[in-house]
C-alpha cells in the first residue's frame, strides 16, 4: 500500500455482497457489536466536465445524513483485499449552497443516490448495511466491513460467517456496473 499524506483519514474497507440482513445483526449483536446509526443517507457525487475526479480514480461526495452534510474527497486506492482511500472530509452547514458553490467553480452532480443504512461497530471495525432506494433500488442489500487493515476486514468476516474471497474491494460504481450486466 501507498503511504498518504498525514492530514486525512486512512479508509480501508471491502463490500459482501447479498447478505441476509437479520442473520448479519444476530451474529453482530451477539459479539457485542453496538449499533451507531440507522437511518437515510442523501449521497450527491460531483465531478468537472472532463471527468477529471473520477479518471484519477478519486471522488468527491456531498452526503447529508442524519442531519448532518459532508463533503469529502477521496484518493482511492484498490488493492486486492480491500479498497484503501485517503479520506477529507469537512462539515458543511448548508447542503443546497455547497452544491450551488461546487457548481459555480465548474463540477456538476454526475450521480444522486439514497439508501438506508444499518451502521454497527465492534472494537475498531465498522460494519454497514446497505438498502438502496429510487433509481438504484435493483441493488441488493450488502455488507461493508471497514477497519485499519484488510486482514482485519477478513478475520471479521469469518466471524460473520463469510469467507475472505467474499470480500471484494469495490466502490459504489463497481456495485453498480456488477448489477448492471
Amino acid at each position: 500500500m501507498g503511504s498518504f499524506p498525514v492530514n486525512g483519514m486512512k479508509e480501508v474497507e471491502a463490500k459482501i455482497l447479498e447478505v441476509d440482513r437479520n442473520r448479519v445483526v444476530q451474529t453482530l449483536v451477539r459479539l457485542g457489536a453496538r449499533k451507531v446509526f440507522d437511518g437515510e443517507i442523501e449521497t450527491f457525487f460531483l465531478d468537472f466536465k472532463d471527468g477529471s475526479i473520477v479518471k484519477a480514480n478519486d471522488l468527491l461526495r456531498l452526503r447529508r445524513e442524519a442531519g448532518r452534510t459532508q463533503l469529502t474527497y477521496k484518493k482511492v486506492q484498490v488493492t486486492e483485499a480491500a479498497k484503501v482511500a485517503q479520506e477529507f472530509s469537512v462539515e458543511v452547514s448548508d447542503l443546497a449552497k455547497t452544491k450551488q458553490i461546487l457548481e459555480l467553480l465548474g463540477l456538476a452532480v454526475t450521480e444522486s443516490m439514497e439508501k438506508h443504512r444499518l451502521s454497527y461497530t465492534l472494537d475498531q471495525a465498522r460494519f454497514d448495511i446497505d438498502t438502496y432506494h429510487g433509481n438504484y433500488a435493483y441493488l441488493p442489500e450488502f455488507l461493508e466491513i471497514e477497519a485499519q487493515t484488510a486482514p482485519t476486514i477478513h478475520k471479521y468476516a469469518e466471524l460473520l460467517g463469510f469467507d475472505s474471497k467474499d470480500c471484494l474491494p469495490w466502490s459504489t460504481q463497481d456495485l453498480i456496473n456488477h448489477y448492471q450486466k
